[in-house]
């Protein structure tokens, strides 16, 4: 059965690696696919851009209406490819889920799970929802153990305040860090484990 597949991570895990190089696999053996973002995702405009430097063109931005978007364009498609899958509204996840029943076309979505405050992104939780398959990509935090969490930093400072979406690069002094859970507690939340084991005990 067709399926609507969610892979998830945090920063730097190789998402859109994973993306680049799942669209060569399709397109190597003869078959059609689509590769999409949406189109408030404007690091690298009309690009799918990994941290490595590898990139491809994506073939529409999806700015409202997924159905819109690609009415009239689904013939012969066999897979279509969602870059930064978070930023998707729940409206438009819920068009991808149909459009896989409908016209039998499996949807890859790639994205963060959550973001920097910890909490579900609207699209990563409606993928979560629907999701079919679910899968993790795994990444390292600077500590050696499996990062789940991201941080923002502002001027080099861990920070939770700011909009959801800030886009990397797009403002000079923000930027994003992979984090495992204890990580995450102690530079973001600023939790002092030794004061809690002592309260605990």
């Amino acid at each position: 059965m067709v399926k609507l597949n969610f892979k998830y991570a945090t920063m730097n895990a190789g998402k859109s690696i994973d993306l680049i190089r799942t669209a060569y696999n399709y397109e190597e053996n003869g078959f059609k696919v689509l590769v999409m973002k949406p189109a408030i995702d404007t690091k690298a405009d009309d690009y799918v851009i990994s941290r490595i430097g590898i990139s491809r063109k994506v073939d529409y931005l999806i700015d409202g209406s997924v159905y819109e978007v690609l009415k009239g364009k689904l013939d012969g498609v066999n897979c279509i490819l969602i870059d930064e899958a978070q930023f998707l509204s729940k409206e438009q996840v819920d068009e991808l889920y149909m459009i896989t029943k409908a016209f039998d076309i499996p949807v890859i979505a790639f994205g963060l799970k959550v973001n920097f405050k910890g909490e579900l992104f609207e699209g990563s939780k409606r993928l979560i929802e629907l999701g079919e398959e679910l899968s993790e990509i795994p990444t390292m935090c600077a500590c050696g153990e499996i990062a789940r969490m991201v941080g923002r930093k502002v001027n080099g400072e861990y920070t939770l305040d700011g909009e959801e979406v800030v886009i990397d690069g797009s403002e000079e002094k923000i930027e994003y860090i992979p984090l495992c859970g204890k990580c995450y507690l102690e530079k973001v939340m600023k939790k002092d484990f030794k004061k809690f084991a002592r309260k605990m005990r």
